[in-house]
């Protein structure tokens, strides 16, 4: 990958020593209604995130966990390497509201374009990069892909507290009691704002099946300037397997538990009836009839 991630390495370290003693029953704290993981996030931060002054020239990467964030973070990175041949530099760990309260000062001297990485509603997000409508990619997963994909994150790091099954787990994601909070209600509030033009949707899935083609739709949308062969350099450096064989480098001891399968349909090997039939109603009931309902496909990635 075309950054130095020693910083990066460095947060994700510390939060996996925080998570060493910190029971699941005592991992998440409210703020405004939503959970958050205390290993990465503080009430403190958050009352900070108020203050922090977007550019229009920032790139925000919207997005619910484990639904392809580490994915969109290599591609831009491979991005501005390839559109101006300087390697992006993480001064601080990318997502925006994970870290210490005085990182917003701190930001204040880096250079442009800023890369900033989020899991928040577009509703907490902070007013500035509203107000001065910096481009937002949101990148969207099938629900029950998402939920087995962060089940295993939490049961595979060996410093993660861990669910007693996967049972245990379906029961609080679907309740909301996970780390960022519901996806259906992530999902309701970004899907106000798919059609705003400063905002831009992308499909894990579609990545998934044709990669080049959403690395050029990503690169028009930000305005990189890139020939038809970067386009296919960048995608051939950004397969699940390039950056699952360099995530060792890239994220330290965790990622190869970041990049643990990435495959379509791997929700058929946990789900049973019940908890299908479960996720398809509140499918219906949250997001059947709207954009983002339709965009997700559904019927094609979660219904067998």
């Amino acid at each position: 990958m075309a950054t130095d991630k020693s910083k990066f390495i460095d947060y994700i370290d510390e939060a996996l020593e925080k998570s060493k003693e910190t029971a699941l029953s005592r991992l998440f704290f409210t703020y405004q209604g939503i959970p958050y993981p205390v290993t990465m996030c503080t009430s403190e931060t958050f009352q900070a995130l108020d203050t922090f002054e977007a550019r229009s020239d920032d790139i925000v990467l919207a997005s619910y966990p484990k639904c392809g964030s580490n994915w969109i973070l290599h591609i831009i990175s491979e991005l501005i390497f390839a559109d101006s041949k300087k390697k992006y530099e993480y001064p601080e760990f990318p997502v925006l509201e994970c870290g210490d309260p005085e990182k917003y000062q701190r930001m204040k001297q880096f250079p442009s374009p800023r890369i900033l990485a989020t899991h928040l509603h577009y509703d907490k997000l902070p007013g500035s990069i509203i107000k001065n409508k910096a481009k937002m990619l949101v990148i969207f997963r099938n629900p029950k892909d998402t939920a087995v994909s962060f089940f295993h994150f939490h049961n595979d790091v060996p410093d993660i507290p861990s669910y007693g099954s996967w049972d245990d787990f379906f029961r609080q994601f679907m309740q909301g009691q996970v780390s960022w909070g519901s996806y259906f209600d992530f999902a309701i509030n970004w899907n106000k704002h798919l059609d705003d033009e400063n905002v831009k949707f992308i499909l894990y899935e579609d990545l998934k099946e044709n990669l080049a083609a959403g690395i050029e739709h990503i690169a028009e949308f930000f305005g990189f300037s890139l020939t038809g062969k970067q386009i296919h350099t960048v995608a051939a450096q950004s397969t699940f397997q390039a950056m699952r064989a360099q995530s060792q480098q890239t994220h330290g001891a965790v990622g190869p538990f970041l990049f643990r399968k990435g495959e379509v349909g791997d929700w058929k090997h946990l789900f049973s009836e019940t908890q299908n039939q479960e996720m398809d109603k509140k499918f219906r009931e949250c997001l059947a009839g709207t954009a983002l309902g339709a965009k997700l496909k559904y019927e094609s990635y979660c219904q067998s």
